[in-house]
C-alpha cells in the first residue's frame, strides 16, 4: 500500500518551500510517522553526498534530517547544476550524466526523466507513511508546464495534493496565490487544495478578512500564517544568490567568550557551492562571517575564506579581475589566515589544467599552495573520515579536479604552507573539535584574543531550527487539516477559476 503525500509548490523561487517541507517532516515525525522528503528536479550549487556515494540537493539532505532518516538518491533523482547563464551539468540518480543547455533540457530531455521521478516517488511512498515533496520554481510556468516534471506533472501523475506557499514579506501575496491558480489548467486546478502564507509580522486578525476574500474568489482554504522568524533559512538551494556585497551570514546571537570577535570574509565568487561550508563558523559564539567582493573588505578579516565553485577558472579569473587576487597574495605573504575549499583549494595552487569544466587548458593559480590539479571526466564523490590538528574530522567532496601535492604539511587530503589551508572535504567545519582547534589557529595567527565555545555543537544547533521549523508548522498550521490532505488527497469538487492555462 502506498504511503500518503503532499506536494509543497511555492508562488515564487525563494517562497520557503523548501524550511516548510522541512517542518511539516519535523512535525510528522515527532508524531510518529514515518516520513520522507523527495524533490524530483533541484537546480542547485549547494549539494551533497550520500552514504552511498551519490549526490544530491543539500535542501534534501536537510529535510532528510528533520525526518531522522538518512538521505539516499531516491529523495532527489534529478539535480541540475549551472555552469553559466545556459547551461548545466545533469546529476541523475546522484552521478552526473553530461552537460545540457536549458533549451535542449527543457526540449526533450527532462520529459523522458518523467518514469524515473514517478519510479523513485513509488519507491518511497512503498517505504514509508508519508512522502513530503517540494516543488520548484512556481507551478504556473506555463512556457515550461509541458515538460514539467517536478510540479503539477509529477502531482497529477501521482495523484499529490498540493500546498501553495507564498512569501508575504515580499508584498502581494493575495494576488500570487489567486494568479498561480488561475493560470494553471482544470486538470491542474483540481489538485490545487489551498494555501499556505509564509513570513508574515504583525497582528494576524488583520490579514483573516484577506484570506476569506481568498477563499470566496478560488474556493480554496488558507492551512496556516507562519510568523516572520530569523535564522531558519537553513541550507538554502541556491548558492548563487548570496553574490551581493557585505551579506552576513546569521550568527549566533551569544557573547564571545573571549575579547575578541573574530572576523571571517568569504570571497562571493562565481557559481559559488556549499556556501554552507561557512554556517559553522557562523553558529560559533563571536564568529561574524560576510561575504565580500572587494579587496579592501579584506583588510580587517582574521580569516578569508574562498569557497567551492562549479567555475574554477571563472573564479580564479574574477579575483583577478577585482584586485582580491592580489590582496589574497599580500595576505598570505604576510602569513594571515586563508581557507579555500574544492575549487577554491584549488584556485590557491601553482597550476590548473582544465579539459573538463571550462575547457580553458593550462591555467596558472594564484600560486600560494604546491599543488597541481589537473581535471578529470570522472566526478569525485566521497564522504572522507580523517583527523586533523588533533582532532577527528568528517568531511565530503564533490569534485572533478585532482590534486597533486608537491609540499607543504599535510592538511586533511590537501595541505597548508604558513596560514594558508586548503583542502577539497566540504563540511569539516562542522565537525565541533576540529572547528575549535582551527579557530584557535586563527586567532593566534590573526592576534585576537578570541577564544571558542567549549560546548557548542554544530548538529545540536541544527536539530534545534529544524525542531523551531517543526513548531512553527504545529502552533501555526490547521495540522488536523493537513494530515487529511496528506492521507486522502485534495478535497473533491474544487471549482475552476479561469482563464485557466493557455492552450
Amino acid at each position: 500500500m502506498s504511503g500518503g503525500g503532499l506536494l509543497v509548490a511555492g508562488t515564487t523561487s525563494d517562497a520557503g518551500k523548501s524550511v516548510v517541507t522541512a517542518g511539516i517532516c519535523r512535525w510528522l515525525v515527532r508524531q510518529g510517522v514515518r516520513v520522507a522528503p523527495f524533490k524530483a528536479q533541484n537546480m542547485s550549487l549547494n549539494s551533497f553526498v550520500t552514504r552511498e556515494g551519490a549526490e544530491i540537493g543539500r535542501a534534501q539532505a536537510m529535510q532528510a534530517q528533520a525526518c531522522r532518516i538518512e538521505p539516499t538518491a531516491l529523495m532527489n533523482p534529478v539535480l541540475l547544476k549551472p555552469g553559466g547563464d545556459r547551461s548545466s551539468q545533469v546529476v541523475l540518480m546522484g552521478r552526473p550524466v553530461g552537460e545540457m543547455s536549458a533549451r535542449g533540457y527543457h526540449g526533450g530531455r527532462q520529459e523522458a526523466l518523467l518514469g524515473t521521478v514517478l519510479d523513485c516517488l513509488a519507491e518511497l511512498r512503498g517505504t514509508y507513511d508519508a512522502v513530503i515533496c517540494e516543488g520548484a520554481g512556481s507551478p504556473a510556468e506555463i512556457n515550461l508546464r509541458r515538460t514539467d516534471i517536478v510540479n503539477m506533472g509529477v502531482a497529477r501523475r501521482a495523484k499529490l495534493p498540493v500546498l501553495v506557499v507564498g512569501d508575504i514579506d515580499r508584498g502581494g501575496v493575495f494576488a500570487s496565490f489567486f494568479g498561480t491558480v488561475a493560470l494553471l489548467s482544470p486538470e491542474d486546478q483540481a489538485f490545487v487544495a489551498g494555501f499556505l502564507v509564509n513570513k508574515f509580522r504583525g497582528d494576524v486578525s488583520l490579514l483573516e478578512p484577506g484570506l476569506e476574500m481568498l477563499l470566496g474568489l478560488t474556493g480554496r482554504r488558507t492551512y496556516g500564517v507562519l510568523p516572520f522568524r530569523h535564522g531558519l533559512g537553513i541550507d538554502e538551494e541556491d548558492g548563487l544568490r548570496i553574490s551581493l556585497r557585505g551579506t552576513v551570514r546569521e550568527s549566533n546571537t551569544a557573547p564571545p567568550v573571549g575579547e575578541d570577535v573574530l572576523r571571517v570574509a568569504v570571497c562571493a565568487i562565481p557559481l559559488m557551492s556549499n556556501f554552507t561550508d561557512v554556517d559553522a563558523l557562523a553558529a560559533e559564539p563571536g564568529v561574524v562571517v560576510r561575504f565580500v567582493d572587494r579587496p579592501e573588505e579584506l583588510a580587517d578579516a582574521d580569516l578569508v575564506v574562498i569557497p567551492g565553485t562549479r567555475g574554477t577558472v571563472k573564479a580564479l579569473e574574477w579575483l583577478r579581475e577585482r584586485g582580491l587576487g592580489d590582496a589574497l597574495v599580500r595576505r598570505a605573504a604576510e602569513r594571515r589566515p586563508i581557507l579555500g575549499i574544492c575549487g577554491g583549494f584549488q584556485i590557491l595552487g601553482e597550476h590548473i589544467d582544465d579539459e573538463v569544466e571550462s575547457r580553458r587548458g593550462s591555467v596558472d593559480g594564484l600560486g600560494l599552495l604546491p599543488v597541481r590539479v589537473r581535471f578529470a571526466r570522472e566526478k569525485t564523490l566521497a564522504r572522507p573520515v580523517g583527523e586533523a590538528l588533533g582532532e577527528p574530522v568528517e568531511g565530503y567532496e564533490i569534485h572533478h579536479g585532482v590534486a597533486r601535492l608537491m609540499g607543504g604539511d599535510a592538511f586533511l587530503d590537501g595541505c597548508r604552507v604558513g596560514q594558508t589551508w586548503g583542502t577539497h572535504w566540504h563540511g569539516s567545519l562542522e565537525s565541533d573539535g576540529f572547528r575549535r582547534a582551527f579557530l584557535r589557529e586563527v586567532a593566534a595567527a590573526a592576534g585576537r584574543r578570541f577564544v571558542p565555545a567549549p560546548d557548542t555543537s554544530f548538529a545540536a544547533l541544527r536539530e534545534e531550527q529544524l525542531d523551531r521549523l517543526g513548531d512553527l508548522i504545529e502552533q501555526h498550521a490547521d495540522t488536523d487539516a493537513l494530515w487529511r490532505l496528506i492521507e486522502s488527497g485534495a478535497p473533491q469538487g474544487l471549482p475552476f477559476i479561469p482563464p485557466g492555462a493557455p492552450a
